[in-house]
């Protein structure tokens, strides 16, 4: 399965791109929201899991009408690095690790829920479901799908063999990234070194369509890069202008900013 073997359906907000592979049907549904979110769902001949939640009710409706006109029934949410939305699908079984509850609830993502909700006010759905089923690392079948938990400290990644894929927060070739410093680079870059290895077809995100192994091998070295410019700066006012001149057309600039935040944390 390619990143481009996809339908696509324009939606009243959002854009539908619907995929085959061994016997599953993916509907990857970017919401076109003011975060630029991603929702998965993983469907089995009408039975399905989603992976993450919409958390602007305008989406939360959309996409609601569309797994009713499609016949679809969700038998669970894996609910990783977005929990907000409470309101969709409020009786569905909502799955995730210790960690992924616990920064939703009262950490750093519930921290980000807030303050999204003091910025889009009643637009933005800041309500967060009640986990039904822990999650611990290792496979596990819903809708009779078999999907693989990979925990880290925040949340998890999920990995979908029957279509190569593996679910992660946040890849983007083209866009800036929150990276925490050298240490947090080398991290993500032995991460995405895995999946080279691993040769997944696809990567899914929360925050940018389907992407594939050549966008791994360019955010690779987008890391490498900037972890370069940083030992050769002295100032962040240089790292951010530096990295801007290396990747002009780039979007995420305000992760740009807490990147340099975290390389030059007595930068005021």
């Amino acid at each position: 399965m390619q990143k481009t073997d996809c339908t696509l359906r324009q939606l009243d907000h959002g854009i539908m791109r619907v995929y085959h592979n061994n016997g599953l049907t993916l509907h990857a549904y970017q919401t076109c929201d003011p975060i630029d979110d991603e929702v998965f769902i993983v469907e089995n001949n009408g039975r399905a899991i989603i992976i993450e939640y919409p958390c602007f009710y305008h989406n939360i409706k959309e996409l609601t009408d569309y797994l009713t006109d499609s016949n679809i029934a969700v038998e669970g949410i894996f609910a990783a690095y977005h929990m907000a939305g409470g309101s969709f699908l409020p009786t569905t079984a909502v799955y995730a690790t210790p960690s992924a509850n616990i920064y939703e609830h009262s950490g750093g993502g519930r921290a980000l829920i807030d303050n999204f909700a003091q910025v889009f006010g009643d637009a933005f759905d800041h309500t967060l479901p009640e986990v039904t089923n822990t999650l611990e690392a290792g496979s596990l079948s819903v809708a009779g799908i078999d999907i693989t938990i990979i925990p880290n400290d925040e949340a998890y990644d999920i990995e979908i063999p029957a279509l190569n894929a593996i679910y992660t927060h946040m890849l983007g070739h083209d866009c800036h990234s929150i990276v925490a410093g050298c240490d947090a680079a080398d991290t993500l870059i032995a991460q995405l070194e895995g999946y080279l290895n691993r040769g997944y077809d696809v990567v899914l995100t929360s925050h940018y369509t389907p992407e594939d192994l050549k966008d791994v091998q360019t955010k690779i070295d987008y890391l490498k890069n900037i972890k370069k410019i940083a030992v050769r700066c002295s100032s962040a006012d240089k790292f951010e202008s530096q990295i801007e001149q290396a990747y002009p057309d780039y979007t995420g600039l305000n992760y740009l900013d807490m990147t340099t935040h975290f390389f030059f944390p007595d930068h005021a």
